[in-house]
C-alpha cells in the first residue's frame, strides 16, 4: 500500500500559520479525535485517565500503513494538503501536519494502527520530535489506536497551572459534544477512569442527536430544515479558483462522510443544516446555546451569532434565548480557514451574503405548515392539560385578506399550510380551531397582536392628528421619548402638551391620550411598536362571529413569526388527536369498555 503522508515543501510550511495549541486535555482529545474523523471513522472511544496524564483515542478509521506510520509524527506531514493551492481547498479537519509532532515534545506518544484490507497492524512508539524509536508488529483491527502519556511530563509548570481535574473533564465533554453535533453519524464512547462516562448514539440528524446532549429538550420542541443556498456571486474569485484547480493534482483525502459531502457541493450552491428550538416549547436563559458549523467544525463568529439572535427577535420572553444549532456546508474556496492557528474563528468571504441566507432559513423555520408540525406536538402540555382534566373530570377585523395579486411570496399560504377551520370561541378568550390532525386553541388578543406587530414594523406609519392629543405633566424625559419615535409634540401651556401626531393605529382609538402616554414611558422604536400593536389588538372577552375568528387565524397564519407574541408568549396550544384517543380510552376494544 502506498503511503500517503508527505511532509509539506518549504513554500507552504511558511504559508501555514504557526502554532498548534496543545495546552489542556481537550486540546489533545481534539486533535486526536479530528484525526479520526478524517480517517472516515464511524466509531470512536475515548479513554481519560487524568491522574495518570493519559488520553487514548481508539478507532475504526482507515487506518496507516507501516510507512505512514514513520512519518505521522515528524514535523508538518500530513496526507490532507499538498501544495500551496490546497490551503485554499480545505476540505478535512486537520491539514497542518503539526498535532502528533506537537504532542512528541510535550508527552509519550504510541500508535497502533492496522489499514483496511492489511495484513498485520503494527505498533510504533515516538521519541521527542517525533522519531519512531520502536516499532513491532501488533494484533489490532482495522483502525487506529493513539495513547498519549505524561502529559506535559517534562513541563511541570504547565501541568500545575491547569483547572481543576474536574474543569478540565468539563471541558472535555464540552469538546466531544460539539464535534459529536456535526457528525452525528458517529458512535461515541467515553470512559473515565476505566469507569463508562458517557456514550452517544448515532443518529440520522441532528435534530435526533441534541435531546442525548441537551436533555431537557424533546425531540419534539426542536425544527429541523435542510436547505440548498446560492454561493455569491464573485467573477474574480471564481476565476482564481479556476486557476487554482488548474494548478493543483487532485487532492488524496481519507474517505471520511465529511470530505465526500464537501466534495460534492458545487461551485454553485452551498448547504445549510439547521435546528432550532421552538420559541413557545423551549429557550435558554443565557446565549450559550447558539453554536455554529462550517464544513464539519464548530466555529465562532459573533457577526453569524448575531444574525441568529436577529432573527429570534421578538419571538421570545425578555432576558431569554434560543437554541439553534446552525450547520454551513460552504464550497471552500469561499473559507480561508489557515488564518486563525486554533481553526475555531470563521472567515468568510462576503459575509453578508451567509448573514442573509441564515436569516431566511430561520424565518422559514418558524413559520407553521404541515411539514413543521410533528405528531408528538406539545406532548408534556398536552399530557399535563390532560391528566388535570381526568382529576377533575364584538370584533370587527377592519383588514382584509389581501388579494392573490396583493399578497408577497412570504404572505401565499401555500400547498403545505395548515388548513386550520374556525369552529367555535371559549370564553370569549380562545378560538377552536380544527385541522386535520386534531384542534388548536388559538388566544384571540395575542395572535391579533402577532399580526399588527409585523404589520406595523413593515410598515410603521405617523399621521397628523386634528384636534391635537392634549398631554398634562409630562417630564422632559418623557418628552423627549415622544420625540424619539417621531411624534410631533409641543408646549401648549403651563405643564400642556399638544401632540399632533400618532401612529395610524392610535387614530381612531377612544383612548388615545393613554396609549400615548404609555409610550413616553421608555423603549425604542420596536419597544414603541409592540407597545402599539398591544393596545390596538382585540381584546380577551370579546365577542367574535365565526367569520371575523377564520379572517384572524388566516392572517395570523401568514406572519413570520406565528408561534410566539412579541412578548414571547405562546400563541395556541395543540390537541392531537392521538392526544385525544388516549384521554377518552379510543384503544379500548368493545368488550373491555363494557366490562366483559
Amino acid at each position: 500500500m502506498v503511503s500517503t503522508i508527505q511532509a509539506l515543501s518549504a513554500e507552504v510550511v511558511h504559508l501555514i500559520t504557526a502554532g498548534e495549541v496543545i495546552d489542556c486535555f481537550a486540546a489533545v482529545v481534539r486533535e486526536l479525535v479530528e484525526n479520526s474523523l478524517d480517517a472516515g471513522a464511524t466509531r470512536i472511544v475515548v479513554s481519560l485517565s487524568p491522574q495518570q496524564w493519559r488520553v487514548r483515542v481508539a478507532d475504526n478509521g482507515c487506518g496507516m500503513t507501516l510507512d505512514d506510520l514513520h512519518k505521522a509524527a515528524t514535523p508538518h506531514s500530513t496526507s490532507k494538503i499538498r501544495n500551496c493551492a490546497d490551503l485554499w481547498k480545505i476540505t478535512s479537519l486537520g491539514f497542518r501536519g503539526e498535532a502528533l509532532h506537537s504532542l512528541t515534545t510535550l508527552a509519550d506518544l504510541e500508535i497502533l494502527s492496522r489499514p483496511r484490507g492489511g495484513d498485520c497492524g503494527w505498533r510504533v512508539v515516538y521519541g521527542y520530535a517525533g522519531e519512531a524509536l520502536y516499532v513491532e508488529v501488533a494484533a489490532i483491527a482495522p483502525g487506529t489506536v493513539v495513547t498519549v502519556s505524561n502529559l506535559f511530563g517534562n513541563c511541570l509548570p504547565r501541568r500545575e497551572a491547569l483547572p481543576t481535574v474536574a474543569q478540565q473533564m468539563k471541558a472535555v465533554q464540552a469538546t466531544i459534544h460539539q464535534i459529536a453535533l456535526c457528525h452525528p453519524h458517529v458512535t461515541w464512547q467515553v470512559w473515565q477512569n476505566d469507569k463508562e462516562w458517557f456514550t452517544l448514539c448515532p443518529s440520522a440528524s441532528i435534530g435526533q442527536l441534541l435531546p442525548q446532549i441537551l436533555h431537557q429538550v424533546k425531540e419534539a420542541d426542536l425544527q429541523e430544515l435542510k436547505l440548498e443556498i446560492p454561493n455569491p456571486e464573485n467573477s474574480e474569485l471564481r476565476t482564481q479558483n479556476s486557476e487554482l484547480r488548474t494548478q493543483n493534482s487532485e487532492l488524496r483525502t481519507q474517505n471520511s462522510e465529511l470530505s465526500s459531502e464537501n466534495s460534492r457541493l458545487t461551485s454553485e450552491n452551498s448547504g445549510l443544516h439547521l435546528v432550532i428550538g421552538l420559541p413557545d416549547r423551549c429557550h435558554r436563559h443565557r446565549p450559550d446555546w447558539l453554536r455554529v458549523a462550517v464544513n464539519g467544525r464548530m466555529v465562532k463568529s459573533s457577526e453569524l451569532e448575531q444574525s441568529i439572535l436577529s432573527a429570534f427577535h421578538r419571538t421570545l420572553p425578555r432576558d431569554r434565548y434560543p437554541v439553534c444549532f446552525l450547520h454551513l456546508f460552504i464550497s471552500p474556496e469561499h473559507i480561508n480557514w489557515n488564518r486563525n492557528p486554533a481553526k475555531s474563528e470563521i472567515y468568510l468571504n462576503q459575509l453578508s451574503h451567509w448573514q442573509e441566507q441564515i436569516s431566511e432559513a430561520i424565518a422559514q423555520a418558524l413559520r407553521i405548515n404541515s411539514t413543521s408540525v410533528k405528531d408528538a406536538v406539545h406532548t408534556t402540555r398536552v399530557g399535563k392539560l390532560l391528566k388535570a382534566a381526568e382529576e377533575k373530570g364584538g370584533y370587527n377585523v377592519n383588514r382584509s385578506i389581501p388579494s392573490e395579486e396583493d399578497k408577497t411570496d412570504t404572505e401565499t399560504l401555500d400547498t403545505t399550510s395548515l388548513q386550520l377551520k374556525a369552529v367555535a370561541q371559549v370564553n370569549n378568550t380562545y378560538i377552536v380551531a380544527e385541522h386535520p390532525g386534531g384542534l388548536w386553541l388559538v388566544e384571540q388578543h395575542i395572535a391579533h397582536e402577532r399580526v399588527l406587530y409585523e404589520q406595523l414594523c413593515e410598515n410603521w406609519k405617523i399621521i397628523p392628528i386634528e384636534p391635537p392629543v392634549i398631554l398634562y405633566q409630562l417630564s422632559p424625559n418623557q418628552v423627549s421619548q415622544l420625540q424619539c419615535i417621531g411624534l410631533d409634540i409641543e408646549p401648549f401651556g403651563e405643564q400642556l402638551w399638544a401632540v399632533r401626531s400618532v401612529p395610524a393605529l392610535f387614530q381612531q382609538r377612544d383612548d388615545c391620550a393613554d396609549a400615548i402616554l404609555e409610550l413616553s414611558w421608555g423603549g425604542d422604536l420596536q419597544a414603541a411598536q409592540v407597545a402599539v400593536a398591544c393596545r390596538s389588538a382585540i381584546r380577551n372577552g370579546t365577542t367574535l362571529s365565526l367569520q371575523e375568528m377564520q379572517t384572524l387565524l388566516e392572517q395570523w397564519q401568514r406572519t413570520r413569526n406565528p408561534r410566539t407574541c412579541p412578548h414571547g408568549r405562546p400563541i395556541y396550544l395543540s390537541l392531537e388527536e392521538s392526544a385525544l384517543a388516549r384521554f377518552f380510552k379510543r384503544h379500548w376494544v368493545i368488550g373491555k369498555s363494557h366490562g366483559i
